[in-house]
């Protein structure tokens, strides 16, 4: 049986020794597309940035089933935190998706422009690689951002709230886009989102995070209508 891409066992997570969540256990496999749902403040990011690597364990261990040096982990944050009055442009900010695989001092050849490329025509992208980053709307930043996670050729990519703050139109391109690589190229994707119904078609494996402990179930099972309402009606009556 093929070793998990992520196993979490008895993982604790937070900040300055103070746990967030504790008691954490879960796998995502290659191939997965996994959803962090769970009340705001629940500990969702924290999670993220513990898989990531942002953050050490305060507790348990986090094993990967692949070396990290020779397959970055392609990361999303919640918010872009380039300056907006750096002019780079989108073309320029997918290219520095391309650093981590650059041994250091080497100078970025002509196949890391070419991955750029690809990797924004790959997201919808491609007409805008030459405009400034900072005066694409947010929906075109998020994609701009994915595909710069995609040019560190990734065989696992985690977003936080890829969705937040753009309009209906641009939530749904992000997720198509998020979607088709998982579908066409098997890409495993772990994401935070409370766009419910946009996942309902994608989805396979959910982890509710709520109280400081995760639940890992399929998306058939943690979506079904009684347990949705079962998880809110445990945050109403925890609040």
């Amino acid at each position: 049986m093929a070793e998990p891409l992520i196993a979490l066992r008895d993982a604790g997570l937070g900040y300055e020794g103070r746990p967030i969540l504790e008691h954490v256990s879960f796998t995502v496999e290659a191939g997965d597309f996994v959803a962090l749902l769970g009340p705001n403040g629940a500990g969702k990011t924290t999670l993220l940035r513990g898989i990531v690597g942002l953050i050490p364990l305060l507790a348990g261990t986090l094993d990967y089933g692949f070396d990290r040096d020779s397959n970055p982990i392609g990361y999303v944050p919640q918010r872009d935190t380039l300056d907006p009055i750096f002019p780079l442009t989108a073309g320029e900010v997918v290219l520095m998706g391309t650093y981590a695989r650059i041994p250091p001092l080497r100078p970025v050849a002509g196949a890391a422009h070419r991955m750029a490329a690809e990797c924004l025509d790959q997201v919808g992208m491609k007409a805008v690689a030459e405009q400034r980053f900072a005066a694409l709307s947010g929906g075109q930043k998020q994609r701009v951002l994915i595909a710069r996670a995609l040019a560190a050729e990734p065989r696992l990519l985690v977003l936080d709230e890829p969705t937040a703050g753009v309009d209906p139109g641009a939530a749904a391109a992000i997720m198509e886009v998020v979607t088709r690589l998982n579908r066409e190229r098997a890409l495993t994707v772990l994401l935070v989102t409370h766009q419910l119904r946009m996942l309902r078609p994608a989805v396979g494996v959910v982890v509710w995070v709520q109280g400081g402990r995760v639940v890992r179930g399929s998306a058939d099972e943690m979506l079904a209508p009684e347990r949705v309402a079962e998880m809110l009606g445990a945050i109403g009556a925890g609040g």
